[in-house]
């Protein structure tokens, strides 16, 4: 990670590439794609440009690499955010061209699936953005969460420092994006419970790593864009989160352990574990099963740390990834977490 930057911003007016590097799912759910885009033009000032595959279910590895080649090519696009995620993205990964890609670096915003691309990014010496897709963030039925729109503002268009704050309210249940009703008011919120500290008895600053936890093992299991070189991981801040899949503890403790089996959970200084979402289609949690879920995920993240990491700092519940709001993190970009001041602060 030491020879990583940040690419130039866009500026309002500029021409924005809206690519689907997962699943073309636009295509099948046109109202918060299009409510999306909207917001794009309207809320910041941003030209949005779609491409072949954009709202393509089904299109090849090779016909989305193509896509993101184009964008990146292109001298008029400024940046690139993604319109969703998937599940499929890392077989893109091995059809990407490397340096086209790092000969016009451009800021690249998605979550999820997109960990994939954020990962390739960082390892091509370009900080990515985990956060704000145009259908789950910008195509939020109501308005924008005022949280995710600040962030996400703050990393489009500005290079300094910008703090994170806690969520006043937050959600992780979706409505169906197939009824027109689900867009005609504001997504019911629950009240914010705040952050959890543990060691939080010092300040770390280190470049952003991680993502979607899935994701994560994948590339690990399948050896992509997870350096050899674990010594790139030292002293940075892991970031971590979990998915509408609702992964067992079981397999978080898995996933983790692993890493720390591998001699990459202890190499960072600080992890940032992400409000875990507890609500899915497949399993409707009510209450407290949702809440047993949380405790059981940040149990299994403790065991883990215990065996690899005992003195990592570590701030739970952070709103950033499949939850609502989503603060924006620089992958591969500076975060500062400060444990005695309870103070997150990112450089966009």
């Amino acid at each position: 990670m030491t020879s990583i930057s940040y690419p130039p911003k866009p500026s309002p007016g500029d021409r924005i590439a809206v690519l689907s590097p997962s699943a073309g799912l636009p295509g099948l759910f046109p109202r918060p794609y299009e409510l999306g885009l909207e917001r794009l033009r309207q809320e910041y000032g941003l030209e949005p440009v779609e491409y072949p595959t954009t709202r393509t279910m089904g299109a090849t590895p090779q016909a989305r690499a193509d896509d993101l080649h184009a964008a990146f090519a292109d001298p008029g696009i400024k940046a690139v955010i993604a319109s969703i995620g998937g599940d499929d993205q890392i077989t893109v990964l091995p059809q990407l061209d490397r340096e086209l890609i790092r000969a016009d670096p451009k800021p690249f915003f998605g979550m999820s699936d997109n960990t994939n691309l954020l990962a390739f990014l960082c390892n091509s010496g370009i900080v990515g953005y985990h956060g704000a897709t145009v259908m789950t963030a910008l195509g939020r039925p109501g308005a924008m969460h005022p949280q995710t729109a600040a962030s996400l503002r703050a990393a489009l268009f500005t290079s300094g420092e910008y703090e994170l704050a806690p969520a006043g309210r937050w959600r992780d249940i979706e409505r169906d994006w197939r009824d027109p009703a689900t867009f005609a008011a504001e997504p019911e919120m629950r009240a914010g419970t705040g952050w959890s500290w543990l060691n939080a008895d010092r300040v770390v600053e280190g470049r952003g790593w991680g993502g979607c936890l899935e994701i994560v093992g994948s590339l690990l299991m399948a050896d992509r864009e997870v350096s050899h070189d674990l010594t790139e991981y030292d002293g940075g801040v892991l970031f971590l989160e979990t998915s509408e899949e609702l992964p067992s503890a079981t397999e978080v403790f898995t996933t983790l352990r692993n890493m720390g089996e591998r001699g990459l959970l202890g190499r960072f200084s600080a992890l940032l574990m992400g409000r875990p979402k507890t609500w899915s289609f497949a399993c409707p949690n009510g209450p407290e099963e949702a809440a047993r879920y949380a405790a059981e995920q940040r149990q299994a993240v403790q065991r883990a740390l215990r065996m690899y990491a005992p003195d990592m700092l570590v701030v739970f519940d952070v709103d950033f990834g499949h939850t609502d709001p989503q603060l924006v993190l620089p992958y591969g970009g500076m975060i500062r977490v400060d444990g005695a001041a309870r103070r997150i602060t990112v450089t966009y």
